[in-house]
């Protein structure tokens, strides 16, 4: 039995180990793979497993020996589920692996804009400490999160760790789904839903005019969540006082995006998932969700 998948590299760059898969079949791992490259590289496999690559019912049409696609992420907008399906070809999914990192990365965030770690550890290294007459110094005001509001769009497993870890802190928290109005009146707005056709580029300008004045959005969610132009258009009025996010709506970014150049947004590569751990869980998983669909199974089948 040939494995394929089609994007292994920010999985594994080479520190963990595709025995599990190994086992199983015949695997094939390519570091990323273009659309115009996805039909070549299936070849005759029965298996294939991808994240980014889009997988439509008419690729899939012409895969005859194709019976089975593993999303390698929680996400699958990348597979035509329904087209599988029609085609008789299990779909599956790695649900919740990353709950624990989304949220520490979600904090670690909020905690850069408020305390600007990044920007005095430079200025010390730059020699302003030494230089400087007092014991201390600040380069831009060092911010409290206690007594300060998070709002959380998504509450599922990820945005209920955050809603957590943001009480542990001293936040009050308001949660989307049962205070539309709290939430986003909130000092702090935080994206925790998955990307659907009804919800893409809900954070837009009416959205974020109904924010609270100065306040900060986070996203470490999906890009294509957000209006990226009416985002940073509130971020150079001063509309919002900063955001933060993990994802934006084309990866890698082009150079126009609007947001790139703001001093105000905080922008991390989509790494909020990528803790050795997790990673670790993808692999397994991965491995599961094969060995169960070949013995009849259907575990985080996606496409029942």
């Amino acid at each position: 039995m040939k494995i394929v998948i089609f994007d292994g590299h920010t999985i594994n760059p080479g520190d963990l180990s595709w025995e599990a898969l190994e086992a199983i079949g015949d695997l094939t791992v390519y570091d990323a793979t273009e659309p115009q490259q996805a039909l070549e590289r299936i070849g005759d496999a029965e298996i294939l497993m991808t994240s980014k690559c889009p997988i439509t019912k008419e690729f899939m049409q012409q895969c005859p020996n194709l019976r089975y696609i593993g999303s390698t992420a929680t996400g699958y907008n990348n597979i035509d589920v329904k087209g599988a399906k029609d085609l008789g070809i299990a779909v599956t999914n790695i649900p919740a692996y990353s709950t624990e990192a989304v949220a520490q990365h979600t904090i670690a965030l909020m905690l850069e804009l408020c305390n600007n770690v990044g920007l005095h550890n430079q200025s010390v290294k730059n020699g302003e400490w030494a230089a400087c007459k007092y014991f201390c110094y600040w380069k831009e005001p060092v911010r409290l999160l206690a007594g300060r509001s998070l709002g959380i769009v998504g509450y599922g497993q990820i945005g209920k760790k955050v809603a957590e870890i943001a009480r542990a802190l001293g936040m009050s928290v308001n949660v989307y789904s049962q205070d539309r109005e709290a939430a986003i009146k909130s000092d702090f707005v935080s994206l925790h839903c998955p990307l659907t056709r009804e919800n893409a580029g809900f954070v837009n300008a009416d959205f974020i005019g109904r924010m609270k004045q100065g306040a900060v959005l986070i996203n470490t969610a999906r890009g294509g969540l957000v209006d990226e132009n009416a985002l940073a258009q509130a971020l150079r009025e001063g509309r919002l006082s900063a955001a933060a996010v993990d994802v934006l709506s084309q990866e890698p970014p082009t150079p126009e995006n609007p947001l790139l150049h703001l001093e105000n947004c905080i922008i991390t590569p989509h790494l909020a998932w990528v803790p050795e751990e997790m990673r670790k869980i993808i692999c397994q998983t991965l491995a599961d969700n094969l060995n169960s669909f070949l013995e009849g199974g259907t575990l985080n089948r996606v496409d029942l």
